[in-house]
């Protein structure tokens, strides 16, 4: 061994032994003096005397029972090689760095007393060199600027020190653990990770820490999700950090709380591929397996901990380049290895060492910015560093820039611009990934270091992947399918109602209304290709747009559907139910007049809508769902809808509108169940048609809204609400008309037909017309017709037991056959000729056989010769055809009863008329009234 070094290390050993001993120690250490808890301690390498010597006063824990385990021993060495190489070959042999000790023992009292002693008995102290504990270091560091003193401190990271304000004379060729904040905003920029969140123990350390980390990461804007904080138990935390969804987690906590925050992360499942842990780096070697008290398993800590990334600054540089020394990091290394032995190793060493450095280049800069400004003597001869003293040093300080063996020592604002290390904690070892050089703000990774459990770095939230839930293209074309299947029948309908809109039933049923009810379930049916169109088909502005439009189209084709339908009943219902109307005719131009209403009722609660609270696009978002296909991210669905701000009122309107126009339709139906011409009767129809629209939108409506999150299932329900709707409306309308018309077109009108003599037909062909509806046919009094027909046949059932009376004489009395013969033929004749007036095939057959004559014809108006036997008349009577002529006057007393109703008698005329002249056939008929009543 070097003999320099063998007597260092014997005579440090023996200055750390007598000092331990307190006074009497001081008197007895040979190497120099120690005042009470101090101790100076001369370089001993060489006996060289120096001409000027530069005392620096040094403040460092020295007692090794102390709770800074003798950091002296692994500081020591670093010095005195630096020193020997400042004497070496930087400093002329006429200055010598005379650096004397002081024991701080990290307790506020006794660093003061050290402190205070070493300025009151020792020489005039050139700088302070030292401060390891953080309350005695910023005691300190606050009254320097009494003095007039700078201090350098390799060991004191505590970032209460950095304001410049209140500790302007403090320096630290150590970087501060606030240091570490932008290599770790810079770690977070490489791998895009823009949202984090932190975790700190309440302690002041960790807590400024976390403070100017806040500050860096919003300068770098990266998102903070969650900030959370613990004093004992950091479970609740870690908890609420997995519940705000933070992946990237940034901690601030000791090595004994380090243990318990893993258990917990262990525990909520916070690790593996999800998650990214960033802790500091200054633990110490094997830190978990001192943890106590913990509810995890060795195995159980280490799972959670494998990949986590800690954050310290770099000891000593890696780069192979030469140092202000002269020797490489390398290099000093191993020198510093071997002075060292078996001493406590310390991470400071390397910052003390620049230290030195550091002090002997501003000491030479000093002393030449002095001699520039006269200073005649050197600056230790004088009693007291005075202001201006002290600001040239300051200068001095912040001038400062070399290569060390820590990296390029510079200060910016008195703190030291240096090398953070990245470490990866990878099967139970850390192992070093990275640096950040502060001085260039550049991070260099080293290559196949850095390993994630996934195959890619964690996300640093859970991905979003916005989804927009739109309706399937299959779904559609299905609906779409049967919609244009439901247009082609409507199609086919229309085709139908204007082929045969001269038929009789078609004509009776409206062609015109019909027509109306086949627009509106076409525009139904359109409306479904609307709903249809989502996000997927069409744009933003373009989906906006349809919401106008589909609901306009899908309210109009309601109301002109069921409007026509019910503008049909109501005509029916005006008519017979009016009975005390002599006529009424309504046309179909009132018909569309009352569907125009009702179409714009509609229009004006669509205009106010759209202009005062018009649809809009919106759209909604809906809880994350996880991937189906299990990759780290999860989709968070959206939904258009169209809507506005007083959706509910508008809706509420239009529903309550369209609500009683169904009621109105109802109560129609009803009063018009009675009415017995089926070609105009629709009541069973409507009443039917009205209840299954009327079911099948409530359930559509309730049923769409509890599914609007789910746009396949609402669409498809709103569909096949209108197909159906639109369907079995359209059927229930035209299918019995379709089957009628194609079975037996006259089953509408056939028992209740009306028919004039062939020569009123010819004499009234040229000028009647078929009613087309009851509308225009005095069809009004049909209750009165009923009246009319109780009263004719209560005087057919008179004149049958008046005709049964007149044969029962004829047969016991037959002297009585020439008075019969002469008072009652004329009545018998005109009876008879009512029968012709009906049947035109026996018009020309005589009324009544002569008993002399049987083939000759009476003529109309004259009597039976009295020649004729009383014998012969009854014989006559009783014959096979007069009893068939008796038998079949009912028929034509019934049509003598009902052409009043039509027209062709005059009401008043209540029983049939006693000469030829007055009979209908001889009798003028207004034109009006030349009619054939189909359905009656």
């Amino acid at each position: 061994m070097d003999p320099v070094l063998r007597t260092y290390r014997s005579g440090l050993l023996v200055w750390v032994f007598w000092c331990s001993l307190g006074r009497l120690g001081m008197l007895l250490l040979p190497w120099g003096w120690c005042p009470h808890s101090a101790l100076a301690l001369k370089n001993t390498g060489t006996r060289l005397e120096a001409k000027f010597k530069l005392p620096i006063m040094g403040l460092m824990p020295i007692n090794k029972a102390l709770a800074v385990e003798s950091i002296s021993e692994g500081i020591l060495p670093a010095v005195q090689l630096a020193t020997e190489h400042v004497h070496s070959k930087f400093l002329s042999n006429t200055s010598r760095l005379v650096l004397e000790w002081y024991d701080s023992e990290c307790d506020n009292a006794k660093g003061l007393k050290a402190f205070f002693d070493g300025i009151k008995y020792g020489p005039n102290h050139l700088m302070i060199f030292g401060g390891v504990c953080p309350s005695i270091t910023s005691i300190i560091a606050e009254s320097l600027k009494e003095w007039n003193l700078v201090q350098l401190s390799f060991a004191a990271t505590t970032p209460v020190l950095a304001d410049k304000k209140k500790y302007p004379y403090f320096f630290r060729t150590v970087p501060s653990d606030n240091a570490v904040n932008p290599a770790v905003v810079k770690f977070l920029k490489h791998f895009h990770w823009r949202r984090v969140g932190t975790l700190t123990q309440d302690v002041q350390r960790f807590s400024e820490v976390r403070n100017d980390l806040t500050s860096e990461l919003e300068k770098a804007d990266i998102q903070i999700a969650d900030t959370e904080s613990f004093s004992n138990d950091p479970c609740l935390s870690v908890k609420k950090l997995r519940d705000n969804d933070v992946r990237i987690i940034l901690g601030q906590f000791d090595e004994r709380m380090a243990a318990k925050v893993f258990c917990c992360a262990y525990n909520e499942n916070m690790f593996g591929i999800k998650y990214q842990w960033i802790i500091p780096g200054w633990y110490q070697l094997n830190w978990w397996k001192l943890a106590a008290s913990i509810n995890c398993t060795v195995k159980n800590l280490l799972a959670a901990m494998e990949g986590y990334v800690s954050v310290d600054f770099e000891p000593l540089s890696t780069k192979a380049i030469k140092t202000i020394s002269g020797q490489t990091p390398q290099q000093y290394e191993q020198d510093y290895n071997k002075m060292r032995g078996s001493a406590e190793y310390s991470k400071f060493h390397g910052f003390a060492y620049d230290g030195i450095w550091v002090i002997a280049t501003t000491l030479q800069r000093a002393m030449e910015s002095l001699k520039r400004l006269g200073y005649p003597e050197p600056v230790l001869n004088l009693p007291n560093m005075n202001k201006n003293i002290g600001k040239v040093f300051l200068d001095s300080m912040n001038e400062t820039n070399f290569f060390g063996v820590t990296g390029q020592v510079v200060f910016r604002n008195g703190e030291r611009m240096g090398t953070i290390k990245f470490s990866q904690f990878q099967d139970k070892v850390e192992i070093k990934v990275g640096e950040y050089n502060a001085v260039a703000d550049s991070l260099e990774l080293i290559n196949d270091t850095l390993r994630f459990p996934g195959v890619e770095p964690p996300k640093d939230r859970t991905i979003i992947q916005p989804q927009l839930r739109k309706i399937s293209l299959t779904l559609y074309c299905i609906l779409s399918a049967l919609t244009i299947l439901g247009m082609f029948m409507s199609s086919a309908f229309l085709f139908f109602n204007i082929k045969n809109r001269n038929q009789k039933l078609i004509k009776m049923s409206s062609p015109y209304m019909n027509n109306l009810i086949i627009l509106g379930g076409m525009l139904s049916y359109a409306s479904i290709f609307l709903f249809g169109l989502d996000g997927s088909f069409v744009k933003p502005n373009t989906f906006e747009t349809l919401c106008t439009v589909r609901t306009w189209i899908l309210t109009v084709g309601y109301t002109t559907a069921f409007g026509a339908m019910f503008a049909k009943t109501w005509r029916v219902h005006a008519i017979f139910k009016n009975v005390k109307m002599k006529k009424k005719i309504i046309k179909d131009q009132k018909l569309f007049v009352i569907v125009g209403g009702m179409l714009l009722i509609d229009l004006c609660i669509l205009i106010c809508w759209q202009v005062v609270d018009p649809l809009k696009r919106t759209v909604e978002d809906y809880p994350l769902e996880p991937d189906p296909a299990g990759r780290d991210f999860a989709i968070r669905p959206l939904l258009e809808h169209c809507e506005n701000t007083n959706m509910s009122i508008w809706l509420g309107i239009v529903y309550a509108y369209k609500g009683l126009l169904m009621l109105f339709g109802c109560f129609l139906a009803w009063e018009t169940r009675n009415v017995s011409i089926p070609a105009l009767n629709d009541s069973k129809y409507i009443g039917t048609s009205v209840y299954n629209v009327g079911i099948m939108c409530i359930i559509g409506a309730a049923v769409s809204f509890l599914t609007r999150d789910q746009p396949n299932v609402q669409f498809c329900i709103v569909a096949l609400v209108i197909i159906f709707c639109s369907t079995i409306t359209l059927c229930l309308v035209f299918v019995p008309k379709l089957i009628t018309l194609k079975t037996n077109p006259d089953a509408a009108t056939q028992n209740r037909r009306l028919q004039f003599t062939q020569n009123q037909k010819k004499e009234d062909s040229k000028t009647s017309t078929s009613v087309t509806s009851v509308n225009q046919a005095n069809t009004s009094r049909l209750e009165g017709f009923q009246t009319d027909n109780h009263r004719l046949r209560m005087k057919i059932t008179e004149l049958d037991k008046e005709l049964e009376e007149v044969t029962m004489q004829l047969q016991d009395t037959p002297e009585k056959a020439q008075y019969v013969k002469q008072n009652h033929i004329q009545e018998l004749n005109n009876i008879l000729s009512m029968r012709n007036f009906t049947d035109g095939k026996d018009s020309d057959k005589p009324p009544m056989k002569n008993h002399l004559d049987s083939r000759s014809q009476v003529p109309w108006g004259t009597t039976l010769e009295p020649s004729r036997t009383n014998k012969d008349v009854i014989e006559d009577i009783n014959s096979p055809e007069h009893i068939q002529r008796r038998l079949s006057l009912q028929l034509p007393i019934l049509h003598h009863a009902y052409l009043p109703s039509i027209g062709g008698v005059d009401a008043s005329c209540a029983s049939p008329c006693v000469s030829p002249s007055a009979s209908p056939r001889h009798r003028h008929v207004q034109p009006s009234f030349r009619v054939m009543v189909s359905g009656l």
